[in-house]
């Protein structure tokens, strides 16, 4: 019979063995999840100080841009879709992509070439996605002092409006009183405050956790899915009180979804009345599973579901939708070639000859000053005139 001494200490190495195959899986609500998140704090004051200089606007003239925010974990199938989408409009647009480094995403070219900014991995339900969208915002606002709109997609997501309508939308016409009226460019964000998931996603960290900087009355939900003004994004980067309490791990894992929290609540306690409290974004909950909207498949495209994804209950048309299936790529891209078609025909023009010509963007040069004060003309996606 073994000794007791001897009898312990097996015991206790087979205990230390036993933690740590186990832990990882044991402890990790109690683990600090957020150890990448080193570097992040430089990036965004380098981002905040850029702001202080104020670009040239009366020398250069130039033209304000709506940044497009592509955060992803695969590969962007809706590249060719996008192509199309921006092609004519180079100095009203930029693009960044923040995509998760362990999905091995691969990069598509054409205009989303050199848009993939340095990423980190990142995992639903987890403060991750706030740190990733932070980045975003943080690469575009140092990367173009004319970036004033933030707009942020998924590989999911498709355009329902063409982008000039979208411009307009967001800038109207006048070029001068874009730039002077920033401080009261409006953000479009869902802000909700009532939903029956809220008491269980306030506790998620523990009871009483997120007092005192947030008490439960001041809880928000809504979309992941945002139009930020810059005002706000800059608003975003400079938080440090309310991200605190949100990059903390939960410990009840199934009501853990901080990106649809954070920004949302913080946004309702500084500047709620500068934001729509509605999203720009589409989504279909009807037939959600584990967590995920209605994934729209290639047999559901058509002209007449472009045209209700657009309706909204508010003064705003929707301007995108997901989630859609790869495979919507065929059907909406006969879509947008079937319009192409129908304009330069009748501007007495063939498609061939437009692909000959080596420019198909100069058929639609009028359309790109139209923020001017121009005429506004939409090249109206999809639609059967």
């Amino acid at each position: 019979m073994l000794s007791s001494p001897i009898l312990n200490s097996f015991s206790l190495l087979l205990s230390f063995s036993l933690i740590y195959l186990f832990s990882p899986q044991i402890l990790a609500p109690l683990q600090n999840p957020l150890s990448y998140e080193l570097d992040d704090p430089t990036l965004f004051k380098k981002a905040l100080r850029s702001c202080k200089a104020i670009p040239p606007v009366a020398n250069n003239k130039p033209a304000p841009k709506i940044a497009f925010l592509f955060l992803t974990n695969s590969d962007l199938s809706f590249a060719p879709l996008w192509e199309r989408f921006f092609e004519g409009y180079t100095n009203l647009y930029s693009i960044y992509v923040h995509a998760d480094p362990f999905s091995k995403v691969s990069n598509p070219g054409g205009i989303f070439k050199n848009r993939f900014v340095p990423g980190k991995k990142t995992e639903r339900g987890s403060p991750s996605l706030i740190l990733a969208e932070k980045r975003l915002l943080a690469r575009a606002i140092l990367d173009d002092p004319f970036n004033l709109y933030f707009a942020l997609v998924s590989q999911h997501c498709v355009p329902l409006h063409s982008f000039q309508y979208m411009y307009d939308t967001l800038f109207g016409h006048s070029f001068l009183k874009i730039f002077t009226t920033q401080s009261r460019h409006q953000s479009f964000i869902e802000i909700l405050s009532e939903d029956p998931n809220l008491p269980d996603r306030y506790n998620a960290r523990g009871e009483n956790i997120m007092l005192p900087e947030i008490p439960y009355e001041k809880f928000r939900v809504g979309s992941q899915f945002f139009v930020l003004a810059k005002r706000h994004a800059l608003l975003v980067l400079k938080d440090r009180k309310l991200w605190r309490k949100f990059k903390m791990p939960c410990l009840n894992i199934e009501s853990c979804y901080p990106e649809e929290h954070y920004f949302p609540t913080l946004l309702s306690m500084r500047n709620p009345r500068g934001c729509s409290h509605y999203t720009l974004t589409n989504v279909n909950w009807t037939d959600s599973f584990d967590g995920h909207p209605h994934l729209y498949q290639a047999e559901e495209v058509s002209p007449s579901l472009v045209h209700g994804l657009r309706q909204s209950n508010s003064s705003y048309s929707y301007l995108f939708a997901r989630k859609f299936a790869p495979d919507c790529l065929l059907p909406l891209m006969e879509m947008a070639d079937d319009t192409l078609a129908r304009i330069l025909v009748a501007c007495g023009h063939t498609i061939e000859g437009a692909i000959n010509g080596g420019n198909l963007s100069t058929f639609f040069g009028p359309l790109q000053v139209g923020w001017r004060g121009e005429e506004k003309k939409e090249m109206r996606w999809w639609e059967r005139e």
